[in-house]
């Protein structure tokens, strides 16, 4: 009855998001089409093709992809990024997943769950970095709260790298009922704080694990930090006294990583 009623309440996070999106650059629009994923269509600008725009051109003709040929003024309209080297590909918006089905993944693989929550994640190019390493990490899921965080946008494809095609991301209404849900599915909760006792590397992440990540100004938030089994710390031996968030994410999750190897 638990898992029903909070599968009923994450329902809508489905259909939060009604219009298309874009992904824009050549790696990215390469991981996509080889992703499987439905694509809309294709914008490539009018010249001279060569390297991976061909391949581009070629996969999406082989797909029966939509290919609509421009001029780069167009393109340069279109685009939501700052280089989407001659293409764009129009999408409907990204899927985001139920959080059951990030724990699904992981006993589907035979694996504990590892679990990553973001709190308060707003700069996109955080969110597609933290993505890509999370990727790399073997992280089972990714969850971000609805308000106060970025979306899957096309930035967050450009900078993951394509990785967030492998990646489940669930988009809760309450993080700390989400908290809850996890715990009562024998999770531990880590969150980092630069006040915590311990450092990082003296906890075990061998068992199922989701590790919280705050944002860079205000770290993650005063009832979620309530609501972790225990925090973490990263040394700081110099002047500053925070890391960028995926730096910090990254650092913490392949210590899981090295303790499960």
């Amino acid at each position: 009855m638990k898992e029903e009623k909070f599968n009923k309440k994450s329902k809508e996070n489905k259909n939060i998001e009604s219009y298309q999106d874009q992904i824009e650059g050549r790696n990215a629009v390469l991981e996509l089409l080889e992703s499987g994923r439905d694509i809309n269509k294709i914008f490539i600008a009018n010249g001279e093709k060569h390297g991976s725009i061909n391949k581009i051109i070629s996969i999406a003709k082989e797909k029966k992809v939509v290919i609509v040929e421009v001029d780069k003024a167009k393109l340069n309209k279109m685009a939501q990024s700052d280089n989407h080297q001659g293409v764009i590909a129009i999408v409907p918006p990204f899927d985001y997943c139920e959080v059951y089905e990030i724990i699904d993944k992981a006993k589907q693989k035979n694996e504990k769950p590892f679990i990553l929550i973001l709190d308060g994640i707003e700069d996109p190019h955080n969110l597609g970095s933290i993505i890509r390493t999370a990727e790399t990490a073997g992280v089972h899921g990714i969850i971000i709260p609805k308000r106060r965080s970025a979306t899957v946008n096309s930035t967050v494809y450009k900078v993951s790298e394509g990785a967030i095609e492998h990646m489940k991301i669930a988009r809760v209404n309450n993080l700390n009922e989400t908290i809850k849900y996890l715990k009562d599915n024998d999770i531990w909760i880590c969150g980092t704080d630069m006040d915590a006792k311990k450092y990082y590397f003296n906890e075990r992440f061998d068992d199922s694990i989701a590790i919280v990540i705050g944002s860079e100004g205000f770290g993650i938030s005063r009832l979620v930090k309530e609501n972790c089994d225990f925090l973490v710390k990263i040394p700081m031996k110099g002047k500053i006294t925070s890391l960028n968030a995926s730096v910090s994410a990254g650092i913490v999750m392949y210590e899981v990583v090295k303790q499960r190897m």
